[in-house]
């Protein structure tokens, strides 16, 4: 295990709270990995004896693991047994939070639902994360691509005619952030009153909430919003430009000083000048000749020249990066955090995306094999080494 304190080495603002995760994929990881990450002993809680099915998943799914879950510590349980139950009981007594995003009465059927939860701890604040709220469809099991298109966001993100599911889970670890949201503010009431809650989150509404905006834009307008390819920019130069060598880089120029700091850098004041461009409202209306002016300045330059420049500038701009590009980046590689994968190689991962006095917590602790705390954890409880070890040869635990 690596020891790493890259950042908060102390205080971490979670520090003292227990939680227990009964999760598996993006959702419920997501929500334990903000909380572990602020400082949270995140318990999760695995079926004994294979464990989740996230570590063996194939394909685009094959990191989900080791992503969503450093900082945590790991137990096996079979929660079908009555041992099992009664372990999880035990654990239930000393928690602060419970969080699962297991299907619709799958914890119930487990005895582990709220009303069964809080009647073991009634401080216990118990977050379900599904695919919706209460209300009409909340007997439906969904996926985060399922809440993209019920939502529209895939509407909105592919080509008319050619909805599209965004390029990374946005709704699934959304759901888990507002979660973690919901989680604090419950854990909030109570000091308040002493008394736990239930906290829902769910994807279909996520989704709704990020497609919020295009509704308010048809409310405004009287328009309903086309998919983001087809748009009409706010802005006269929202978009990418091929460069000389090739590569493209996206320029947005969306206020006035901008535009001011684009002719400067190209050296072309005459644009600034120039009647059909000097306020953002005429160069919407003369996008195309702005577009074509903009295409040219941008090819006479490499897309690193390029962007060196509109960097100086202080004009907004990106190359169009991959995925992999992230592991080379050097914003990124401040608060990047080293992982051991599997086979033993040491990969670094982006961090929260949280800074507390300019300073984001860092890797506490690598993500967990299959049941690697089990004994300490049933330790702490006050089980002795002849009871772990019952359980374990039952097959109760691993």
């Amino acid at each position: 295990m690596t020891a790493l304190p890259t950042g908060l080495p102390t205080g971490l603002p979670l520090v003292g709270l227990t939680v227990l995760e009964f999760t598996h994929t993006i959702m419920g990881p997501s929500c334990g990995t903000v909380l572990a990450d602020l400082g949270a002993d995140v318990i999760r809680v695995e079926p004994a004896p294979a464990g989740d099915h996230t570590r063996r998943l194939p394909g685009f799914a094959a990191g989900f693991y080791m992503y969503f879950n450093r900082n945590k510590r790991a137990v096996a349980i079979d929660l079908k047994t009555e041992s099992g139950h009664g372990v999880a009981a035990d654990l239930l007594q000393q928690a602060d939070v419970l969080v699962e995003n297991f299907g619709p009465g799958t914890m119930e059927r487990l005895r582990l639902g709220w009303e069964q939860a809080h009647a073991i701890n009634p401080r216990l604040v118990y977050c379900a994360l599904k695919g919706f709220l209460p209300g009409p469809y909340a007997h439906r099991p969904a996926l985060d691509e399922i809440a993209q298109f019920m939502a529209g966001l895939a509407y909105m993100t592919g080509p008319p005619g050619q909805p599209l599911r965004a390029g990374a889970s946005v709704v699934d670890i959304l759901g888990g952030v507002m979660g973690a949201v919901g989680i604090l503010a419950a854990l909030r009431q109570r000091d308040r009153d002493g008394q736990g809650r239930k906290v829902t989150a769910s994807l279909f509404e996520a989704a709704a909430f990020l497609t919020g905006p295009h509704m308010a834009g048809e409310a405004v307008t009287g328009e309903a919003p086309p998919p983001m390819p087809a748009r009409r920019s706010a802005w006269g130069v929202y978009e990418t430009f091929a460069a000389q060598d090739g590569p493209r880089v996206f320029i947005g120029i969306t206020s006035d000083p901008h535009w001011r700091a684009f002719c400067t850098a190209f050296g072309r004041p005459d644009l600034h000048e120039d009647p059909r461009f000097v306020s953002n409202t005429l160069r919407v209306a003369n996008r195309d000749a702005l577009r074509e002016i903009v295409a040219g300045l941008a090819a006479t330059r490499t897309a690193a020249s390029l962007s060196e420049l509109l960097d100086r500038a202080g004009i907004p701009f990106s190359p169009v990066n991959t995925p992999s590009d992230l592991f080379h980046d050097p914003q990124i590689a401040v608060r990047a955090l080293p992982v051991r994968m599997t086979d033993g190689r040491e990969v670094r991962f982006p961090a929260l995306p949280i800074a507390i006095d300019d300073e984001t917590p860092g890797l506490t602790r690598q993500p967990p094999a299959l049941g690697e705390h089990t004994t300490e954890v049933l330790a702490a409880l006050g089980y002795d080494p002849a009871r772990i070890a019952a359980l374990r040869a039952d097959g109760v635990v691993r």
